[in-house]
């Protein structure tokens, strides 16, 4: 059975590719009305006069997207690893394919952060849960559409920071030991871009929970 399993570097690096599906559908699914829905009923004004932090509010909110999209990301490669390491009865595979634990710890949490972060803020901005979730879609597919007209025009791949998927793809190469898709950007500049996303999303959050705080 081991045999069949295969686990290799590249496959745990395609079962997490294969998830982003998932990711995408419960990240609008789940993240879109975490905050707007709050907002619509005023709810925020009930929340922030009581002694609760808007940082305690704002990770409590991460806290349920992530568990979610870690459900779908994290959990399942995790598992995978462990049946692995089990139906071949030995640590052969342990010592030799060490690295993979962290690697898919690593890439499954920069992935959540990224999706979980960037659909709060946008969450944050509007009443509408269904408005933030078109945001959210149009983000991800304008971005990823944008840079395959670049490449379509210029031949290279020095744009792809451009796209919020392939600069993950990308950085997902990396941390799997994997030669790097996107040879004509240095996966620096796409892990700076993930980083920034992140920091602009969480920027957001705190701006935008901070106008809505009532001082009883």
């Amino acid at each position: 059975f081991s045999s069949l399993l295969g686990l290799t570097a590249q496959r745990f690096r395609d079962f997490l590719e294969t998830q982003n599906f998932f990711v995408f559908v419960i990240t609008v699914w789940v993240g879109a009305g975490l905050i707007a829905n709050d907002k619509r009923a005023n709810a925020l004004q009930i929340y922030l006069s009581k002694p609760l932090a808007r940082v305690e509010y704002i990770a409590g909110k991460l806290a349920i997207l992530a568990v979610f999209l870690l459900l779908v990301t994290w959990v399942p490669a995790m598992l995978l690893l462990l049946l692995q390491v089990l139906f071949t009865g030995s640590l052969q595979f342990l010592k030799q394919n060490f690295y993979l634990f962290p690697a898919v710890t690593v890439f499954s949490f920069l992935q959540v952060a990224l999706a979980a972060f960037s659909m709060l803020a946008l969450s944050s901005i509007s009443k509408s849960s269904r408005y933030v979730a078109i945001l959210y879609a149009g983000a991800v597919f304008f971005s990823d559409t944008i840079y395959g007209l670049v490449y379509l025009i210029t031949g290279n791949t020095k744009m792809s920071w451009l796209s919020f998927p392939a600069n993950l793809r990308q950085i997902g190469d990396v941390i799997f030991r994997l030669p790097a898709r996107y040879q004509d950007t240095p996966w620096g500049v796409s892990l700076l871009a993930v980083l920034v996303l992140i920091a602009v999303s969480a920027w957001i959050l705190e701006r935008q929970v901070r106008g809505v705080e009532v001082v009883s």
